[in-house]
């Protein structure tokens, strides 16, 4: 249950009905209307959450529409299109703002609604942000006035529940030994949102601490979140860590959605949930108060539905920042040599010249067993259609390369090393940053011991294996054991694996179907894009996951290719993304089998119509 402090509820009224019992708290809410054809809640026109939280299962109760916020959105005159937000790009979205076609309160009411017709069955966001609606009115007082902060003026983001931000909104990790947990400022990547004039939405469920709580735990699972599903088949595994992003992103329960990965958890959910992610290069981005794995290996990136947007949401956050001294090897940012325009690099023409490489010995024999699999075809037709694709728009494929290191680095344990010394590095160092630490947590051994001792942990059903097996190791990263695993790790993807590949056939970019992708770029600290490439057909047979019993190989399940490259080429590779993007269309084709209904034709209808009371 999340404390009563957190809960923006008006203490007066006497109504004594109320729909959802969640906490005592609720008795002291006024008079409460439902709204039987879009299921909402409307309580004394404040924005309300309470959620009722048991073994990770979440129930969001919103009231919506502030009388003041009403009163002036009904007075704003009504003029252009509205978009259907299942696919709505950032352009309609800013557009229909700058026309007055609707409102950022408008906007909210219609994601929250969103969130609210989905969440019981996906369990994709953990938590609005109480204040989302008086922001949103802020932001439209402020475009009435002529002001506009941003290029994200108004338009309301999701961040993954590691993403801290110093407001009413918890950063759990999906633990509840963050629950209640403070930072003394927003983490340098929501800032610069804010900044932008974005509106922070809530935050959206993961796999528990990023995938690095036990070894037996599923994808999307967390203790404080529960178990999150993909949209596109039922019990659908929505990947992993960055769950509840990819499926928030891929449904329209925001415009977007920020994401981090240590490895492959930008790329896998954005594969298994029909969205774009861009996993920048390491530093390109801050993780300036996101709870950490690896400072070698994490980054923070956007989910998305077009590359267009993700190039929005990345140019946002990308910069560097004095809190995180990785983000001093950006070789711009500056007077001289600015950032790069990642917009203006979504070109039709992107392909036309480029130089792609596919190591097509990794797709044999990793991933989908020998490749005989129906699923293993499948994923390989749909590569081969896409190579093709590339060479229509003039690039040159160059087939068969070979990644020397691949073998050592995927069955060594290099990487793993790298991991569990910079866990236990430097999840202690982001413990001592916090403003109110509730449980007194100092270490990973105290995180592990209250994963253990807490009821609502779920141990010892779900297991504390990789902090069990990080304590043991017991080696920090700055010990010479650590340094020898991450020299033979950046070797084997470097040298022997795709910088060396790309220097010795000139390449601009690798790709290769997402489910094979995320090894060399993590450790190295390499951007990928990720767009969608096919889906499984109808016959497909059901493949479920070890852990969860998750489907995640089925009909209607999506998956997509990754574009790699150098370090601090994101600019080159989201052109190439674009580009196939646009040639292919493939998100159009997929369809999930649980939408939302709620658009903004019902938020403006109402808003122009009717109080609240009246809903």
């Amino acid at each position: 249950m999340i404390p009563d402090a957190y809960l923006q509820i008006p203490d007066k009224g006497n109504c004594n009905e109320f729909p959802i019992q969640c906490s005592t708290t609720v008795e002291r809410i006024g008079c409460v209307h439902r709204n039987t054809n879009h299921n909402l809640f409307f309580c004394r026109g404040r924005i309300t959450l309470v959620p009722s939280m048991a073994i990770g299962s979440l129930r969001l109760l919103v009231a919506l529409l502030a009388s003041v916020a009403l009163a002036k959105s009904r007075s704003l005159p009504r003029k252009g299109s509205l978009p259907l937000l299942l696919d709505a790009s950032l352009d309609e979205l800013a557009n229909g703002l700058a026309q007055g076609a609707f409102t950022s309160v408008d906007l909210v009411t219609a994601y929250i609604a969103r969130i609210h017709e989905v969440n019981e069955q996906l369990h994709a966001v953990t938590e609005l942000n109480p204040d989302a609606l008086a922001i949103a009115q802020t932001l439209d007082d402020a475009r009435q006035g002529g002001r506009v902060l941003g290029s994200l003026h108004g338009i309301p983001v999701l961040l993954k529940n590691n993403i801290a931000t110093a407001d009413r909104m918890n950063t759990t990790a999906g633990s509840y030994a963050l629950l209640g947990a403070r930072v003394p400022e927003d983490s340098t990547v929501a800032r610069k949102l804010r900044n932008a004039g974005a509106i922070l939405l809530g935050k959206a469920n993961l796999s528990q601490w990023s995938d690095a709580r036990g070894l037996n735990a599923s994808n999307g699972w967390s203790a404080h979140g529960g178990q999150t599903y993909a949209a596109y088949h039922p019990d659908q595994d929505p990947c992993g860590s960055s769950s509840g992003s990819g499926v928030a992103a891929s449904l329209g329960l925001a415009w977007a959605a920020l994401g981090t990965e240590t490895s492959g958890s930008l790329q896998c959910p954005a594969s298994f949930n029909n969205v774009v992610a861009i996993k920048p290069t390491v530093g390109l981005s801050s993780r300036y108060l996101v709870v950490p794995i690896s400072e070698h290996q994490d980054t923070v990136g956007p989910l998305a539905r077009s590359v267009k947007d993700a190039a929005h949401l990345l140019s946002a956050i990308a910069g560097q920042d004095d809190h995180d001294n990785y983000t001093s090897a950006i070789p711009f940012d500056s007077i001289t040599k600015p950032l790069p325009d990642y917009v203006a690099a979504c070109q039709p023409s992107a392909l036309q010249g480029k130089r792609i490489g596919v190591p097509r010995h990794i797709m044999n024999g990793s991933g989908h067993g020998d490749g005989s699999s129906t699923g293993a075809k499948t994923v390989a037709a749909a590569f081969n259609s896409s190579l093709d694709v590339m060479r229509s728009a003039g690039a040159t494929i160059v087939d068969d390369i070979f990644l020397d290191g691949w073998e050592q680095l995927t069955h060594g344990r290099h990487m793993r090393m790298i991991l569990v010394a910079d866990l236990l590095t430097d999840v202690p160092r982001y413990l001592a940053k916090l403003s109110f630490n509730p449980h007194n947590l100092t270490t990973l051994e105290d995180v592990r011991d209250f994963t253990r001792s807490h009821p609502q942990e779920n141990f010892p059903t779900t297991d504390t294996g990789i902090f069990d097996g990080t304590l043991n190791v017991n080696m920090t990263n700055t010990s010479p054991l650590f340094w020898s695993n991450r020299t033979t790790a950046l070797h084997l993807a470097g040298e022997l694996g795709i910088l060396g590949a790309m220097a010795n056939h000139s390449l601009d970019a690798i790709v290769l179907p997402t489910d094979y992708a995320h090894y060399h770029a993590a450790v190295l600290g390499t951007p990928v894009v990720v767009v969608p490439m096919g889906v499984y057909p109808p016959a497909t047979p059901i493949t479920r996951s070890e852990y969860g019993n998750l489907v995640q190989v089925g009909p209607n399940i999506p998956f997509g290719i990754s574009f790699m490259g150098r370090h601090f080429s994101e600019e080159a590779l989201i052109g190439m993304g674009y580009a196939f993007e646009q040639l292919t269309m493939v998100r159009d084709t997929i369809k999930p089998y649980l939408q939302p209904k709620t658009e903004l034709l019902n938020v403006v209808a109402s808003s122009d119509g009717a109080s609240a009371g009246e809903l």
